[in-house]
């Protein structure tokens, strides 16, 4: 049976999670944070994990906190500390998922690509980690949460990514680990794809109807083919029938992370 390929013109692409293993840094960021309140030497890494997880989604982390009979704490000591030690560690601490400089290399001779993350630093920042980590070549475009006023979920960073691309949205699609990469993706009309290499499951993925799941990017030459005229007006018609009832469902804002 032929495998379903999804008919794109460029490629916007997630870092953390879907490109680089940054669960070294997450907790690193966990012991700093549980230092912050008392608790040197100490680390969970459920609970880091989680909090990861909630900031993407602007979600309360005070819950998972219980146990350890702390209150203002959390947003006064562990999240400063949780986030700084981040910050600190994912440059040296992320490393690429195997094969990746290799498909990215595949995948750049067919497709313009832009990366997204949801990071809070300046653009420099994730530049000089992408060379670092040999990928920044293939990058046309890169975009941080600090360069638009709302990050993912919302769609200004690939809005912002594809006027850079000069590529039109619909003719794009979102390759990310993360539920905000594909409510981002939808919201502004793109295809979407999720990877199951970062802190999300099958299960919560399938709850935001991806065009796609795949194990990992290493799988994405396959499902992809180039778009043409004909695809972008088909899908163009699609996209404005449904765009209203998107646009009503993200209409207030969320706070960043």
């Amino acid at each position: 049976m032929a495998l379903r390929k999804l008919r794109v013109k460029a490629l916007l692409l997630d870092l953390d999670g879907t490109l680089v293993d940054s669960t070294d840094a997450l907790k690193e960021a966990g012991k700093a944070g549980f230092a912050a309140i008392g608790f040197p030497g100490f680390n969970d890494d459920k609970i880091a994990f989680e909090v990861a997880r909630r900031l993407e989604q602007d979600l309360p982390i005070d819950n998972l906190f219980i146990k350890f009979r702390i209150g203002r704490e959390v947003e006064e000591h562990f999240l400063p500390a949780y986030l700084n030690a981040y910050y600190s560690a994912v440059i040296s601490k992320s490393k690429l998922f195997p094969n990746v400089k290799e498909t990215l290399q595949t995948l750049s001779q067919h497709f313009p690509l832009a990366l997204i993350t949801l990071r809070y630093v300046v653009r420099e920042q994730v530049i000089d980690e992408l060379r670092h980590l040999g990928i920044k070549k293939y990058f046309r475009v890169v975009v941080t949460a600090l360069d638009v006023e709302k990050p993912k979920p919302f769609p200004d960073a690939l809005l912002f990514a594809v006027e850079k691309l000069n590529t039109p949205i619909l003719e794009c699609a979102v390759v990310g680990d993360s539920i905000v990469d594909i409510q981002a993706g939808k919201t502004a009309g793109t295809k979407t794809i999720a990877v199951l290499t970062g802190l999300f499951s099958r299960e919560e993925l399938e709850k935001q109807k991806p065009d796609l799941i795949i194990k990992d990017v290493n799988c994405l030459p396959n499902f992809l083919a180039k778009r043409t005229q004909n695809d972008f007006y088909a899908s163009y018609l699609g996209h404005i029938r449904n765009l209203g009832g998107r646009l009503h469902e993200h209409k207030k804002p969320r706070a960043p992370i």
